[in-house]
């Protein structure tokens, strides 16, 4: 299904389901391709455009990071295209829905490269969705940037991610709590996908590393909200902590519950894809002893922190979508790209791998450098605070 939607210039846009919305690119003037590039774009037919698939949840469990996820991928590609675009080309965003079912959004994908002639896709989805996206960016050659936390270790030719890694997120907040709040036993619970399973091997190496031992796990289908058994469960093992590895509006529902049920006051939470729109979920009431790691928080005093906020709001207005890491997540991605363009010379696939592998390059979290295709960004601890994050340390 297809429709052509035209986003306020301030409020949040409310996201219908499984729809493609295209054409959310701000006009530019042509420019002339050079030979190399005109080759590039006369085989996808994009002309004088640079055709980018925005693949965002909009629906399901992590659909609640969609509206932040689409604005600043919105905010991006004007910041962009004002500069020049990338290599001289305008930027023409389409959003696919990449919620619901996977062979539904493998559909949008090889629809998005057949009809849509788009000639790289930017993704903030699960990586469930990321390995059956990959198997149709390969085929098609078409490059992929993979914006949001994961569990690490993508080395598919094509691809390049650039979310957080449990080596670098885990692992300092299993330790800080660890030797501060001498945490020893450790409950796990995650969504039931490769993320929590994944993640779930390298913390338990880590928990390892303090002496610490796991004292139960379990992995929850996407969309459950019925918590009771899981929490009953976590009560009888008596953990120090629980490690939530549970995604969107299901993380919400479970924090919402542990706190309910009055394990909040006395068990410590520790949390991967954690975000203030996931907190404003929760609640204040729902928030005590809640733990969290990132690279980015809105909370961070910086300057690039600063001016990306003061853009945001000046495009979609002070109610926007609250701002949180996985959301903004596409604004990083598609600095990344313009980054890795601007090293390439070159939007064809070789040399943007070849330069997307060792690059620096800076956004609302700052500067990041990536090595041998790993990223590396500060991380910080934080612990909430009613409905916002309270940062503790730098990890």
């Amino acid at each position: 299904m297809r429709a052509t939607v035209n986003f306020p210039a301030h409020g949040g846009p409310a996201l219908p389901p499984s729809l493609l919305f295209r054409n959310l690119s701000s006009s530019a003037a042509d420019v002339d391709l050079s030979p190399v590039d005109a080759h590039f774009f006369k085989r996808r037919g994009a002309q004088n455009k640079l055709r980018i698939g925005g693949f965002i949840c909009c629906t399901g469990s992590p659909g609640v990071w969609g509206p932040c996820g689409t604005n600043s991928a919105q905010l991006a590609v004007a910041e962009i295209n004002k500069r020049g675009g990338i290599l001289g080309r305008e930027i023409e965003l389409s959003i696919y829905d990449a919620g619901g079912p996977l062979d539904e959004v493998l559909d949008r994908a090889e629809q998005a490269v057949a009809f849509d002639e788009v000639d790289l896709i930017v993704g903030m989805h699960t990586s469930a969705v990321r390995v059956g996206l990959r198997k149709v960016t390969t085929r098609h050659r078409i490059p992929y940037i993979y914006t949001p936390v994961y569990e690490g270790g993508e080395r598919t030719p094509g691809v390049m991610a650039i979310g957080e890694t449990p080596r670098w997120q885990s692992r300092p907040s299993i330790h800080w709590l660890a030797d501060v709040k001498k945490a020893s036993r450790w409950y796990l619970i995650g969504s039931d996908y490769v993320w929590p399973w994944q993640s779930h091997r390298a913390v338990k190496n880590y928990i390892r590393e303090t002496g610490g031992q796991v004292v139960g796990e379990e992995f929850v289908p996407l969309g459950e909200d019925n918590h009771e058994p899981h929490l009953a469960r976590i009560r009888a093992a008596k953990p120090d902590v629980v490690l939530i590895s549970l995604i969107g509006t299901d993380s919400i529902t479970f924090n919402r519950a542990f706190g309910e049920c009055g394990l909040g006051a006395t068990t410590l939470r520790l949390a991967g894809a954690m975000d203030e729109t996931v907190l404003l979920g929760i609640g204040a009431d729902n928030s005590e002893n809640l733990f969290c790691a990132s690279g980015y928080f809105s909370g961070i005093g910086s300057p690039a922190n600063d001016d990306f906020q003061i853009r945001y709001r000046a495009m979609f207005g002070p109610n926007a979508p609250p701002i949180g890491s996985l959301g903004q997540s596409s604004y990083e991605g598609l600095r990344f790209l313009e980054a890795v363009a601007k090293k390439a010379g070159s939007l064809s696939m070789a040399p943007m791998l070849a330069a997307g592998r060792n690059i620096v390059y800076g956004g609302a979290r700052g500067p990041v450098v990536v090595r041998n295709g790993h990223a590396r960004m500060q991380m910080y601890l934080a612990e909430a605070d009613g409905l916002d994050f309270k940062l503790i340390k730098p990890v």
